[in-house]
């Protein structure tokens, strides 16, 4: 089985990668797994949808898996297109009417959309340019790839479930960063909204069966969520917090204080508008970042899974263990109070 993997040095492809090998080897199955990647040692090297691609890659493929993605929330439309569409228009022109594609989404392209949310306007309701970007590119799988397709949607990954163990910290650690460090001040949602979240080995092993079974007669889609059980946003700033804290304690270090919740309309509305005059560019700069979790920890409804996660709390925690044994001097920090500014005067860090 020949299987061209892209995307492969990023936090789905590393975890996909390693499972499929192992999981190809335990059932017997031969596999010629091509890894595809910008950089990155034993990976082809492709800029997809900016450059042709390698003659390693010409050829049948058996199966494509399209984890390659720019993931960032702050992405403009132009961008998004440069950075999602085009490389899948590119990796659909490898792609045979005998070819499996298996397209990573995301299970946010599903669920509530509105207009008002965040950058809704400009992106069709979605919540930001990478969502758009991701239903556009089902989309143009749907209507231009002529084989078996499948369409995986996880939401925001986290680690292994047992270990907390990922290729990357990025996405929702961003989170734990900003609650040790103090920039968190508030977290800005609704209390009982829904926040999903999936350990990435979950999500490879989904992958791994789209790869190594028989290929849809038409095309699938597979929803990677909790559903009604997974967290609220409540119970998950819990989990975090007491998992940071029950770290820091074992090395002999304060706790750290759990931040008030503040609701989206009541910050939007009025406390932001009041206090962004005395925030520091740095201090402006974090609730902008953190803004961008809103859409994800207060969903109004949870996702329909095809493929539930068990116990997310479990793996949160895991997740942030991790994180804390790996980045100590994060997670140990002694977090800096806010310091307001005074309207009309230059901005500085908060010290």
């Amino acid at each position: 089985m020949r299987v061209l993997l892209t995307g492969a040095t990023g936090v789905v492809g590393t975890e996909l990668a390693h499972q499929l090998r192992a999981t190809a080897a335990a059932r017997g199955r031969p596999l010629d797994l091509v890894p595809v990647s910008r950089r990155g040692e034993h990976t082809v090297h492709w800029r997809m949808g900016t450059e042709p691609p390698p003659a390693e890659l010409t050829g049948h493929w058996d199966v494509v898996v399209h984890a390659a993605a720019s993931t960032r929330w702050t992405l403009g439309r132009d961008q998004a297109v440069a950075a999602n569409l085009d490389p899948l228009r590119a990796v659909l022109a490898l792609a045979d009417r005998d070819t499996h594609l298996v397209q990573v989404s995301t299970a946010y392209v599903g669920g509530d959309r509105n207009p008002e949310d965040l950058r809704g306007t400009e992106f069709e309701g979605y919540r930001n340019g990478y969502e758009w970007s991701k239903a556009r590119c089902e989309d143009l799988a749907r209507a231009h790839h002529p084989g078996p397709l499948t369409l995986v949607r996880p939401p925001l990954v986290v680690g292994r479930r047992t270990t907390g163990e990922i290729a990357r910290f990025s996405g929702p650690y961003t989170m734990l960063q900003a609650l040790v460090s103090g920039t968190a001040a508030v977290v800005v949602g609704d209390p009982a909204g829904h926040a999903e979240i999936s350990p990435v080995d979950e999500v490879a092993a989904v992958l791994t069966a789209a790869v190594l079974d028989a290929p849809p007669e038409r095309p699938r889609t597979e929803v990677i969520a909790a559903g009604p059980d997974s967290l609220d946003l409540d119970t998950l700033l819990d989990v975090i917090c007491t998992t940071l804290n029950d770290f820091r304690a074992a090395h002999g270090a304060a706790p750290v204080a759990r931040p008030p919740l503040v609701p989206v309309d009541s910050w939007n509305r009025f406390f932001l508008p009041l206090s962004d005059q005395y925030l520091s560019p740095i201090q402006s700069q974090a609730v902008k970042l953190l803004a961008m979790f809103q859409s994800y920890t207060s969903m109004r409804r949870p996702f329909t899974p095809t493929w539930k996660v068990p116990d997310p709390a479990a793996a949160m925690a895991a997740s942030v263990h991790h994180w804390a044994t790996r980045r100590p001097h994060l997670a140990l920090a002694r977090p800096q109070p806010w310091t307001l500014l005074g309207p009309g005067r230059p901005g500085t860090a908060a010290t």
